[in-house]
């Protein structure tokens, strides 16, 4: 029995009287095990997203969290979630327009109805290095390490052999000396970033990062499984429309062994209460997964808090199995900001 086929039958655990959309599902997550979590809000997990995007943030630090329920119609197909912060250190002793900083990230995924649990601990650290004296422009390159631990339990699990005309009350002849199996590893990513604005108001950059660089092995039963490289693309940028409106924008490329992904979007904010300093701002768009699902997306900025929440709505061949529920996601980032009213603003990606 490999794990694959162990983490797919366990996916038989479901309605009972719908049968083929599960099996529909478990194919689905036979097809994409060894793959990283992602987020429809790639923009607002930054320590998943690219190693480089530690620190670049205006303030004096920053925290995140995620949350994401992906496939509820399919048993706790997968739940993931992220808990984030990183700040600037050394300020005083780096030219004016250059930043060090460095990060932490815990995050969770759970899969196949908890059978399946991954645990992952990264510090990361970037540079920011300032191309101009208006420090508009800046070049960053990051590091990242990451401790990760796999706990499979197999003890809950419902095989195959398990169905009856009465649902899944039978006896599996599957046997397991031990149904709780462990693996830890370390594993090592990088990214490097460009951002810029041309007036002090726009803003724009380009990335690009590689994670599992090392290729560690995720066998659980002592033979090669290799986590293979993710390799992401991804830009945005910032347009104002106006005093107090904007438009924002932003894509995703990911490739990771045979599977690839493509995310491209934006919204549009509001400053509602037409304040410059101190601004309430609504969000409000969509981004699209090619191929898979549409992704509207709400938005609320107020003092340092934004809060964010998407909706995966499935329109590809699943949308049967999970009753185009694809999955709901909410963000939540806070900044730590001076309090000196004269401080010079940074420029610094949102989306």
């Amino acid at each position: 029995m490999t794990f694959t086929s162990i983490q797919s039958m366990s996916l038989f655990r479901t309605i009972r009287s719908r049968i083929w959309p599960v099996i529909t599902g478990c194919m689905l997550c036979i097809s994409s095990y060894g793959q990283d979590p992602h987020f429809s809000q790639f923009f607002a997990s930054p320590l998943t997203l690219n190693p480089a995007m530690t620190g670049l943030f205006d303030g004096d630090f920053r925290v995140a969290g995620n949350y994401r329920n992906q496939w509820p119609t399919i048993n706790n197909a997968y739940k993931t979630g992220t808990a984030s912060i990183d700040f600037s250190l050394l300020k005083q002793l780096l030219p004016e327009n250059d930043r060090w900083s460095v990060g932490l990230l815990a995050l969770n995924d759970r899969s196949a109805n908890r059978i399946l649990n991954n645990s992952h601990y990264s510090i990361s650290t970037a540079y920011h290095k300032g191309l101009d004296e208006n420090g508009y422009h800046q070049l960053t390159i990051g590091f990242q390490g990451t401790f990760t631990s796999k706990v499979l339990d197999v003890s809950e699990a419902d095989f195959e052999d398990e169905l009856t005309s009465l649902g899944f009350t039978g006896v599996t002849s599957e046997v397991f000396a031990n149904p709780r199996v462990s693996i830890n590893y370390v594993d090592l990513n990088t990214g490097i970033l460009y951002s810029g604005t041309t007036n002090g108001d726009n803003n724009f950059y380009v990335g690009t990062s590689v994670y599992h660089v090392n290729r560690p092995n995720e066998s659980f039963l002592g033979g090669s499984f290799i986590l293979e490289p993710r390799v992401t693309f991804h830009g945005g940028g910032r347009i104002p429309l106006g005093e107090f409106r904007a438009v924002h924008g932003s894509v995703i490329h990911q490739r990771q062994g045979g599977a690839n992904e493509t995310v491209l979007g934006g919204a549009m904010s509001f400053n509602v209460n037409q304040d410059e300093y101190n601004p309430v701002d609504l969000y409000a768009g969509a981004w699209y997964r090619l191929r898979d699902a549409l992704i509207p997306y709400v938005g609320i900025e107020f003092g340092s808090f934004r809060v964010g929440y998407t909706y995966d709505v499935t329109m590809s061949n699943l949308r049967t199995a999970t009753e185009r529920r694809g999955g709901s996601e909410i963000s939540l980032i806070w900044v730590r900001r001076p309090v000196e009213e004269c401080r010079r603003r940074l420029h610094c990606p949102k989306f």
